[in-house]
């Protein structure tokens, strides 16, 4: 495999908080930070030897700074919206600020789990791997290549005292493996900042009488029934991310899911869902939850309420369909309205309006998925450990992820240059830089042209409610608001597995969605009849799922 390797790194200044300069002055001092007691770290000793730059002390709330310059070697997702520059402003800031630059290996978007998967099982996995979600961790560790982090959190004052003041304690116990250590740091979220639904042409809706968001999907159904009457030849609905790693209608089933009390699309998983009556696993498809999602879509479809394309057209074609009025509903996200917005005003329609819906309700309540706390994180090479960097590098990835200093650079870059505050601390874009239409003005993108706003650096959108709300759309945070009145499920307990059980749950897990990915398209498309999902029952028995299941459950009795 090829990748880039870059070194970044320049001058410049960070504008903060007063009272986190002041904190800043200390961390001139050399020396280490000795371990101190932890609620969620087991203590381990960092050695003189590896203490090399790291501050003295290091404390929640005080600004980093490396005591002689560090670079810590990471591997960087490119994105194509915001390729990868080593002059940005935020390489700049963290050299001048931190003493940090990077030794960079990047791999494209567009194949960023595969070359990640690559270089860490080839063991040439740079020190820190971000972009990475809960659960993906697990295939590595039992060829030791990352580094069981859970055994130097004591190390890292902000994260803790994150999980500790915002209660997520439960989320990372949710993170340990069969050992008892948990190897990935997700992103924090203050509060759940729900982001998809189904965004809807709303003045075609409201043309044809439809004035409320629907409660329920059974409400859903009878709006695009009005909408196939009001408009032959449209579409009521022609959905998007299909393609995207090949899981069918991948958000609208995620967000659907919880309220129909199972699991699916991009939230599908390990494909269980836990039985908190029969404190067991099952698994999703098997269960009634999911029989009746997939019967709920196959109904839209089988009624012309629904494009059967929609389980297998690109997005190009779905969005291309939304934007010529083909079509009066896709799904969206709080970022996506305002591509289709734009798409409209490009191309002469003034006149139509988005308008994301409050998620329905469905025959299991009025819900969100659990777990809705935590995003994509980071991960550290085994090897780290090694490096007279380390502590350094534990230092600087709790302020930047974790600490309220860098969640505000990471998400908003630097006061008076990219932003402006004023003495109520409420941020706006400077008037020169725009971020997703917020500020459609701004001649420069903070993403593009400065590097901030990159989920390489900033973690879980900006994480404290602050950060995130300040940036969004008033239409954003009122979306969000209204799904906060939607009951959280609660986490399943944790099915930590051990080498040889991982190794056999994942034979059987790659033929079971497949299994799943593939009947799922053909039930909602009408290409298979509902009356045969009892023979796919019995076509996943056939694929071990009965074993699959099993071993998942041994794990919380302790059973051999």
């Amino acid at each position: 495999m090829s990748s880039n390797k870059k070194r970044v790194g320049a001058v410049a200044t960070v504008a903060v908080l007063a009272l986190t300069l002041t904190a800043a002055c200390s961390s001139g001092d050399d020396g280490a930070a000795s371990s101190s007691p932890s609620s969620t770290g087991t203590g381990v000793t960092i050695p003189d030897a590896q203490q090399v730059g790291a501050m003295k002390d290091f404390k929640a709330g005080e600004t980093f700074k490396a005591t002689t310059p560090t670079t810590v070697s990471l591997l960087y997702r490119d994105h194509p919206n915001y390729p990868l520059k080593k002059d940005w402003l935020i390489f700049q800031q963290l050299t001048s600020n931190q003493n940090i630059s990077f030794d960079i290996t990047s791999a494209p978007l567009s194949d960023w789990d595969a070359k990640k998967s690559l270089i860490i099982s080839a063991g040439d996995a740079p020190e820190l791997i971000p972009v990475t979600y809960p659960g993906q961790e697990t295939q590595f560790v039992s060829g030791g290549a990352l580094l069981p982090i859970s055994d130097y959190v004591q190390y890292m004052p902000n994260f803790e005292q994150k999980v500790k003041d915002w209660g997520l304690t439960d989320y990372i116990d949710n993170l340990k493996q069969s050992d008892g250590k948990y190897y990935m740091l997700p992103g924090l979220y203050q509060s759940p900042q729900p982001q998809y639904s189904i965004a809807i042409r709303q003045d075609v809706w409201a043309k044809s009488g439809i004035t409320t968001d629907p409660k329920s999907y059974a409400d859903l159904e009878k709006d695009l029934q009005i909408l196939k009457d009001k408009n032959p030849g449209v579409w009521p609905m022609s959905d998007r991310w299909s393609t995207q790693n090949n899981v069918p209608l991948g958000a609208t089933l995620q967000t659907a899911a919880p309220n129909f009390n199972t699991v699916a699309g991009w939230g599908f998983g390990n494909g269980l869902w836990y039985d908190t009556a029969g404190k067991k696993f099952e698994y999703a498809p098997t269960t009634p939850g999911y029989k009746q999602l997939v019967q709920y879509f196959a109904d839209l479809v089988s009624k012309g309420l629904l494009d059967p394309e929609s389980v297998t057209q690109s997005d190009d074609q779905a969005k291309q369909k939304f934007g010529t009025g083909q079509s009066l509903s896709i799904a969206g996200n709080t970022q996506e309205v305002t591509s289709y917005r734009t798409a409209f005003t490009q191309a002469g329609n003034t006149d139509a309006t988005v308008h994301l819906i409050r998620v329905p309700s469905g025959p299991g309540g009025d819900n969100v998925a659990a777990g809705g706390r935590v995003a994509s994180g980071f991960m550290i090479s085994a090897k780290a450990a090694s490096q007279p960097n380390f502590l350094a590098t534990l230092q600087f990835a709790d302020w930047l992820y974790f600490s309220d200093e860098g969640l505000e650079f990471a998400k908003w870059g630097v006061a008076g240059t990219t932003f402006d505050k004023d003495a109520s601390g409420t941020r706006t874009l400077a008037a020169d830089v725009d971020w997703n239409g917020v500020n459609p003005t701004g001649t420069k993108k903070l993403n593009a042209d400065f590097g901030f706003s990159n989920g390489v650096f900033m973690l879980a959108n900006g994480s404290a409610d602050d950060v995130i709300k300040g940036m969004n759309s008033d239409e954003s945070n009122a979306f969000v608001q209204a799904m906060s009145s939607k009951k959280e499920l609660p986490l399943p307990p944790a099915a930590p597995l051990s080498a040889d059980q991982q190794e056999q749950i994942t034979l059987w897990q790659t033929a079971l969605n497949d299994s799943v990915t593939q009947n799922t398209a053909a039930f909602i498309s009408g290409k298979r009849p509902m009356s045969e999902w009892g023979s796919w029952m019995t076509e996943l028995k056939g694929l071990n799922v009965d074993q699959y299941v099993q071993t998942f459950n041994d794990t919380l009795t302790g059973a051999k």
